[in-house]
């Protein structure tokens, strides 16, 4: 704003010589009308902000004083430097920037009222006076805009640093990093160690989601997951005490992600929790239903399916006996002996899942006695047989 004011040396005087009493009618109105200053500005810190008050109205008289050679509106550097520094420091102290603002709105009052007064009883005409008052108020909107501007960047920049600090403490639960090393980590991003932790394994297009549906205390990893080729960039997270009765609300919070749920585990073995999400997702199982995968109910088909080799000579061994027959006897043979296993030789239950005549389920297991003969009774030969018939062409089958 261009406006020349010229204010004389005496009105400047004299308003200078006011700026102790204006400061401290500032500072306390502030601490009666901002409640969040009403501790930060008692003692030594309430007289450091009326020295903070003494030189910023200061500073606005000299520039008053100038006349045609400058501009009352806009602070001096120093003014802008302390209002900005200001700013950063009223975040550091958790105070927000309402709180901020209200102080300015207080300080500015004040500061008018008692500058019109020294201005009137000065003799300054009307037209003097509203010139003034303009200036006046444009000066300290420029104070609190450096101070806004000081809050946001110490807000951003903490935040981006404790964000550093997560990823960082996320990358060594993921990793097994030593307790000593997680507590440290921990608490330099003052984020209290929780019961447990849950790996959750989501393809990166969908973590805001998940994030948005999940505990605020979810830590997310930047390490990179390595999916089943086709799949995608994915992303760990770690959900803080997850366990017991919260799992069925963690699995209802991710039915749009896309996710593979690990076990809920402590968080000094977290990394057995990812380990488990991530074969999980390697293997590519899913739920069926297209909602997120619980591994807790694929449990028997991570241990079969952990050497996927070693399965195949199991199932190869296991089932030579029937390696004459053809496909179609071979087929029907290894279908009733792997209802027999696991129906524990109820004939009517195999009967009724194979949807064939009890007779024929008979007829049946006498051709498996005929072949593997008295090894059928054998434990070691059950035990194989239920491992080897488990899966069957890599799906899992109850």
């Amino acid at each position: 704003m261009d406006v020349e004011l010229g204010l004389p040396p005496a009105v400047a005087d004299a308003m200078r010589r006011q700026l102790p009493a204006v400061a401290e009618e500032t500072v306390a109105a502030i601490v009666v009308e901002v409640p969040s200053y009403a501790d930060a500005f008692s003692g030594e810190m309430g007289r450091t902000i009326e020295n903070a008050v003494q030189l910023a109205l200061g500073g606005f008289l000299i520039l008053a004083s100038a006349g045609a050679e400058g501009d009352a509106s806009t602070p001096i550097q120093p003014a802008l430097d302390g209002a900005y520094a200001l700013g950063r420091g009223e975040a550091r102290s958790g105070r927000s920037m309402d709180a901020l603002l209200g102080a300015y709105r207080v300080g500015a009052r004040v500061s008018w009222r008692h500058m019109a007064a020294d201005g009137v009883r000065a003799g300054l005409s009307a037209e003097q006076l509203a010139r003034f008052a303009e200036l006046v108020f444009a000066y300290i909107d420029q104070l609190s805009a450096a101070s806004v501007a000081g809050h946001s960047d110490e807000l951003a920049t903490t935040g981006r640093v404790r964000e550093r600090y997560l990823e960082r403490l996320a990358n060594l639960l993921l990793t097994g990093g030593s307790s000593r090393d997680v507590e440290a980590a921990a608490e330099r991003a003052d984020w209290p160690l929780p019961r447990t932790l849950t790996a959750v394994i989501v393809p990166e297009a969908r973590v805001r989601t998940a994030l948005g549906a999940l505990d605020p205390r979810t830590l997310r990893s930047t390490l990179e997951v390595a999916g089943p080729e086709g799949t995608g960039e994915l992303a760990a997270l770690l959900v803080p005490d997850a366990e017991g009765r919260s799992r069925p609300a963690l699995m209802r919070s991710l039915r749009e992600a896309e996710a593979v749920v690990g076990p809920a585990r402590t968080w000094d073995e977290v990394d057995l929790s990812y380990a488990r999400a991530l074969r999980t997702r390697q293997l590519g199982l899913s739920a069926g239903h297209g909602g997120p995968v619980d591994t807790e109910e694929r449990l028997t088909e991570l241990v079969l399916r952990a050497d996927e080799s070693a399965l195949a000579d199991l199932r190869a061994r296991a089932l030579a006996p029937l390696a004459d027959l053809g496909e179609s006897a071979r087929e029907k043979l290894t279908e009733t002996l792997r209802s027999w296993l696991l129906h524990q030789g109820r004939r009517d239950a195999v009967a009724a899942e194979l949807f064939v005549h009890p007779q024929t389920v008979r007829y049946r297991m006498t051709q498996l006695r005929e072949l593997y003969g008295a090894r059928l009774e054998e434990p070691d030969t059950v035990l194989a047989l239920v491992l080897a018939l488990g899966v069957e062409n890599g799906q899992g089958k109850p």
